[in-house]
């Protein structure tokens, strides 16, 4: 097998960061047709609000009584849904998850006419430590009406996992926009903004051969609502990989953007050496990371390719692409020297 699988060696010719092409903001428009209905998780109706405003909450982990309390301070500048009489009644609601239904939600009370609630209150959920640190809080903000049709005002979303279970400190936090989160058990991890092109052999015509093998130019635009980690947010890089290479010459990585569950990359990376039959057997690996000094923490990937489950004829657990992503590798396939633009969830892999 290491042999077959040697014989496939992706040398990476050059890599450079592109300039940034402005706002990414039309492409987020289509996030919401990868994500399924989100009324599973949530009660009630989204309204047409925007989100918008934070929320001050802390967390903490009561050995003595095996209890995880969510302290809900106040939010500040919340969207406003009637606008006719100008008020919110908002409260605020706890899940963990992905096992939403066993845990139960937590809510607080409701503050009647305002968009700077103070609340004040503890969430309470009675589990083991070590059940705990496998979910993540999603934390939200409705506006209570009196019909049931409640109206979504924003959220958060916490890796307990990693988690700084020395921090006790009350801190803010930017509602976000509802996500593609625990959607039938959907692992939200954030989306990515990617564009891939295919350069075969010969194709640019310049003599003798340009370029004298394929290339695959893979740009890396930004991710969207990574999970956050610290109140500060996370220190994240992307990885490459063309597998089933995994020496040192198939690596390479962008830089890290510090404190932002949004960041933009730019980074454009050309691997050469492809021959148009490798494309059915080869496959992309991007994967994100939180930067530590002690240990890198994985946030999500995707893997580009057929998700055939066989590279060169031999069984392998990465060629596991899901549907919108194998889709996007075979639009690379059938548009030579084109850039194909993706919007694409990442994974545990």
């Amino acid at each position: 097998e290491s042999d077959t699988a040697s014989e496939i060696s992706f040398q990476l010719s050059r890599h450079k960061k592109t300039p940034s092409t402005g706002s990414h903001s039309s492409d987020m428009a289509s996030v919401s047709s990868v994500s399924g209905s989100v009324l599973s998780v949530y009660s009630g109706d989204f309204g047409s609000v925007d989100a918008q405003g934070t929320v001050e909450f802390a967390l903490d982990y009561d050995e003595k009584n095996r209890e995880f309390q969510v302290l809900v301070s106040q939010c500040k500048d919340l969207a406003v849904v009637d606008e006719k009489k100008g008020r919110s009644d908002p409260y605020v609601k706890t899940y963990l998850l992905p096992d939403k239904a066993r845990m139960g939600k937590r809510k607080t009370s409701v503050k009647k006419r305002t968009v700077n609630p103070i609340y004040n209150e503890v969430l309470r959920y009675k589990i083991e430590k070590m059940v705990l640190l496998i979910q993540k809080l999603n934390l939200s903000v409705w506006h209570n009406d009196p019909l049931g049709r409640n109206s979504f005002l924003g959220e958060i979303e916490i890796d307990l996992a990693s988690w700084d279970w020395s921090n006790r400190k009350l801190n803010w936090y930017p509602l976000k926009p509802r996500s593609l989160s625990a959607v039938n058990g959907v692992d939200h991890r954030g989306v990515m903004s990617l564009s891939i092109k295919y350069v075969p052999p010969g194709s640019l015509g310049e003599w003798p051969r340009n370029p004298p093998s394929g290339e695959v130019h893979i740009w890396v635009k930004d991710v969207k609502d990574l999970l956050q980690l610290r109140p500060a947010g996370v220190d994240s890089f992307v990885k490459c990989y063309v597998l089933p290479d995994t020496s040192k010459k198939s690596y390479q990585k962008t830089r890290v953007i510090k404190r932002d569950t949004n960041p933009v990359f730019n980074h454009t990376i050309v691997y050469d050496g492809f021959h148009t039959e490798d494309l059915k057997d080869a496959c992309v690996e991007l994967t994100v990371w939180d930067h530590e000094k002690l240990t890198n923490h994985f946030l999500g990937g995707i893997r580009l390719g057929l998700g055939t489950g066989l590279s060169y004829g031999i069984s392998v657990d990465w060629m596991d692409s899901t549907q919108e992503e194998v889709a996007f590798w075979q639009e690379m396939m059938l548009a030579a020297n084109e850039w194909i633009e993706g919007l694409l969830p990442l994974r545990s892999l």
